[in-house]
């Protein structure tokens, strides 16, 4: 089964890690950002050893994403970020394929044990089976 883990962050994380902390999010120096890094490098590496990984990626902060959907009238709208009715987004991402839902579990409980400032949000990991069409079991 393929599943889809997913981090969390804000556009205050992203500054913060760019070394402009706030009230929401510390700042983290030039050292906790290569920490971060390293981690994330060795856990990708791990899983692209034991066959699971199928893609990981980044996400750039919200400031430099967009959101394309009409309006009622049927008409096209754009919109640039940060969005203010939305906090979090999409920070990153793993493309996973696990044995069970324990294994999956198992990696996104480590995904949390990923170094950071005290004091930092610590999100919680999300886990989405991957659909891979009719008669698909995703439990």
């Amino acid at each position: 089964m393929k599943y889809l883990v997913m981090v969390r962050g804000t556009q205050a994380d992203y500054e913060a890690m760019a070394g402009k902390g706030s009230a929401a999010s510390p700042e983290w120096n030039e050292e906790q950002v290569q920490e971060m890094f390293a981690f994330m490098g060795r856990l990708n590496d791990e899983l692209a050893e034991s066959g699971e990984l199928v893609d990981a990626q980044g996400l750039t902060e919200p400031a430099r994403a967009r959101i394309v959907g009409k309006d009622e009238n049927g008409e096209l709208v754009v919109t640039d970020g940060p969005y203010g009715e939305t906090k979090e987004v999409l920070a990153g991402y793993w493309v996973l394929d696990c044995a069970s839902y324990e294994r999956v579990t198992e990696i996104a409980a480590r995904v949390l044990d990923c170094p950071q400032p005290e004091g930092a949000p610590n999100p919680p990991v999300h886990i989405r089976p991957i659909d891979s069409g009719p008669g698909d079991s995703a439990a």
